[in-house]
This record gives structure tokens, C-alpha cells and sequence, in this order.
């Protein structure tokens, strides 16, 4: 089977390119209004994109004419906070991305306990196991629709207690849900562990 792209338009390419890069993780990101409305909502187009400093990227669309309120908000007030959320908060994740009026905070609606951030304005969700607060550092628009390539540094990290052993964060306690095609969500199948292989340090740390 071939698809050529140029035939198809947007919506149609954005459910073929959800459902082939499987599964995706998802950043559930909290931002401020200037008017401080406390917005949440889901990405999965999201990624590391450096190690030191630590950043991150989440691509964000837009809805109807005009961007999504979560880049508006993070590009006036330059600082959010990314969550990884696990199993138990399938159910709020998705309901947070009803698209509301950005006078509508999803967090008051949806109830969920917010807790102050030591680095930023902007609150946390007292639920999710692993919270980054982060400070807007560059914003990078592609293809047509003109989505928004978002590159914040994290500043601090927030994890669950018991997640991390040895540095590392257990993954399987963490209990990430994932993004697929549609309305549908995935977690973590068998985990194959297989033997270490040589790779250059990234540093001397």
C-alpha cells in the first residue's frame, strides 16, 4: 500500500502519522493566563531534546484559527509545568482535553489538588507521580499549519517518593500511560532487558 501525502489533508495525515509513531508519551502541562487562569492539558507529541541543560519539547497545534491556550499562555508568561501522569489518572488526562473558552481552568473543572512550584508561578497537579517545572527557551513553527515547536528547561523536578533507585526511575512503578492512535491510550507491555553495550559517556559526571 502507498499513500502519497500531497493527496491528503491535514486531519487525514494527522491520523495516519498517530497511529504509526506508537506509542507516544504524553506531557500534561499546566500553564497561567495573564489573567492567571490555571490551564491543563495533554501532548503527545512530546520529547528530551538535551541532557544539560535539561529540556524539553512539546509540539502544539492549534484549534480552529487560532493556537491552542497553552501556547499563548507559556509564550506571555514564559514558564509551565510538564507531568508525567500514570494509570490511575487515565480518566483526568483525557478529560482535560476538552477544548474550553480560556477563561475555564480544566484543573477546577476536572477537581484536581494543585500544589505551589518552587521555580515557577505556575502550580503542580498534587496526583501525577513526576512533575517538571519548566522556563520557556525557544519556539520553532513548521509546516502549514504552522504548529509550534515548544523548547522549555526544566528547573525542577518533582518525583514520587520510591520512583527512583539508583539515579534511575523505575519505570514499571511509574506506570506511564501512553498516547495511540484516537482516543486510545496504552501502557507499558513486557519489558525485554538486554545486555549493556559500550557508549561514550556524555560526561565525566
Amino acid at each position: 500500500m502507498q499513500i502519497d501525502p500531497g493527496d491528503l489533508g491535514a486531519e487525514r495525515i494527522y491520523r495516519l502519522m498517530t497511529g504509526i509513531v506508537v506509542p507516544r508519551p504524553i506531557a500534561w502541562v499546566t500553564s497561567l493566563s495573564r489573567k492567571g487562569v490555571l490551564n491543563l492539558a495533554p501532548f503527545s507529541a512530546f520529547t528530551f531534546v538535551s541532557q544539560k541543560p535539561p529540556m524539553l519539547a512539546i509540539s502544539v497545534g492549534r484549534k480552529g484559527p487560532d493556537y491552542k491556550d497553552t501556547a499563548h499562555n507559556i509564550l506571555d508568561t514564559e514558564e509551565y509545568v510538564i507531568h508525567i501522569a500514570d494509570m490511575p489518572l487515565m480518566g483526568a488526562v483525557h478529560d482535560s482535553s476538552v477544548e474550553h473558552p480560556p477563561e475555564v481552568s480544566e484543573v477546577e473543572e476536572l477537581k484536581l489538588e494543585t500544589r505551589p512550584s518552587e521555580r515557577v508561578k505556575v502550580p503542580r497537579l498534587a496526583a501525577a507521580p513526576v512533575a517538571m517545572e519548566c522556563v520557556f527557551r525557544q519556539c520553532l513553527e513548521f509546516g502549514e499549519a504552522r504548529s509550534r515547536l515548544i523548547v522549555g528547561e526544566v528547573v525542577m523536578f518533582h518525583i514520587r517518593d520510591g520512583l527512583v533507585n539508583n539515579g534511575k526511575v523505575e519505570t514499571e512503578a511509574l506506570d506511564p500511560i501512553a498516547r495511540i492512535g484516537g482516543p486510545r491510550y496504552a501502557r507499558l507491555g513486557e519489558i525485554v532487558t538486554l545486555g549493556g553495550v559500550f557508549q561514550t559517556p556524555k560526561s565525566t559526571d
